[in-house]
């Protein structure tokens, strides 16, 4: 069964951690099995003071009667500079970047368990730790994962004495100058679950496996999910499509090569030759797309032949197939804007490539 983990990025304020307990537990939404929190060098300071051994969260857990799930000091984790040197404060660009890559990693991790249900809180930390942590988990969420914020009355909002409304009554003061005597039992404390846009299925594979930056992952999801583009490389005989190069067989690229080639002149979808009549207008037209993919010389014996009377129903049948079976390993779910697709109704299927001319270039050399 899937279980649930809180992940909360805290800076200065551990008590975003019971708050959230105290939320999920007054909606009697599930609670986490694990807590995880990353932070700075002076926060995780603060959260060991105050959430380990006898400390809040040990009270929250017997205030209300629940049980308590694993928690200690190793639960604790510092964010660091990429030599390893613990973040006292995010003050620099540099500290920003790591930061981010932190946050991104951790993320990346903990969405790596099918079995796991990811709770991610913002509500604690500067500002950008907070959005670090939704945008990585846009990148990297699934469909069990959930992103949330909590609400706390503006009196004890921060205030270091709250950690969460306490079953009995219990009297703190004001964290201003009118030091106002204030009663934990009677704070509201508010989970609001934040939507995000899941992007998980735009990555490379290889960014979901193995440890990245925050800004390659962007990167890659801005390419990924970006409007379609196309590049013919000749000299390398490859097509490149959303970030990847493709090595296509001579024949499939020509093949390719071909259907672009007549949407570039305003030709109409083609249409497969019906079997035992080969299409010479087709032969021909083909036979000079793959010149450009091989030259005068490239054209190997056995394909002349097999195009000697035309090309075939087989033919454009195998090299249709060929060429969408290796999109599809190549780009998964982001091949459909490459693959050559049937428009129209039999008998009069016709063929053709959904890209815009202006999405699609050649490189000569």
């Amino acid at each position: 069964m899937p279980n649930t983990t809180l992940f909360a990025v805290t800076g200065l304020t551990p008590q975003i951690v019971t708050e959230t307990l105290y939320a999920l537990h007054k909606q009697k939404d599930e609670m986490p099995a694990r807590i995880h929190i990353l932070t700075t060098a002076e926060g995780r300071q603060r959260a060991k003071l105050t959430l380990i051994n006898d400390g809040w969260l040990k009270r929250f857990y017997q205030d209300y009667d629940l049980p308590m799930p694993p928690f200690d000091e190793s639960d604790i984790h510092l964010l660091q500079r990429d030599s390893g040197e613990p973040l006292l404060d995010i003050r620099s660009r540099e500290d920003n970047q790591a930061m981010a890559d932190g946050i991104t990693e951790w993320i990346r991790q903990l969405t790596a368990d099918p079995n796991r249900e990811l709770h991610v809180s913002i509500a604690g930390g500067r500002k950008t730790m907070g959005f670090y942590a939704g945008y990585a988990l846009s990148l990297y969420g699934r469909s069990q994962d959930r992103l949330s914020h909590v609400l706390v009355s503006p009196d004890y909002e921060s205030h270091p004495q709250f950690y969460y409304p306490t079953p009995q009554s219990q009297i703190i003061y004001g964290n201003d100058p009118t030091r106002k005597p204030l009663d934990t039992q009677h704070a509201e404390v508010v989970l609001a679950d934040i939507a995000f846009v899941r992007l998980r299925h735009g990555l490379d594979p290889a960014l979901l496996e193995g440890k990245t930056s925050f800004s390659r992952a962007v990167a890659n999801a801005q390419q990924k999910l970006g409007p379609p583009e196309l590049t013919i490389d000749f000299k390398q005989r490859t097509l490149s499509a959303h970030g990847a190069a493709i090595k296509l067989k001579p024949v499939e690229l020509a093949f390719y090569l071909w259907l672009l080639n007549r949407q570039a002149h305003n030709m109409p979808p083609v249409t497969c030759p019906s079997d035992g009549v080969p299409d010479m207008e087709y032969m021909f037209e083909y036979l000079k797309s793959y010149r450009q993919i091989a030259g005068e010389l490239g054209l190997s014996d056995r394909t002349l032949k097999t195009l000697e009377e035309g090309m075939s129903k087989a033919f454009f049948e195998q090299r249709k197939s060929g060429v969408n079976s290796r999109l599809k390993e190549a780009l998964g779910v982001n091949a459909k804007p490459y693959l050559i697709a049937a428009v129209g109704k039999r008998p009069r299927t016709g063929y053709w490539i959904p890209l815009e001319v202006g999405q699609i270039h050649y490189q000569e050399s």
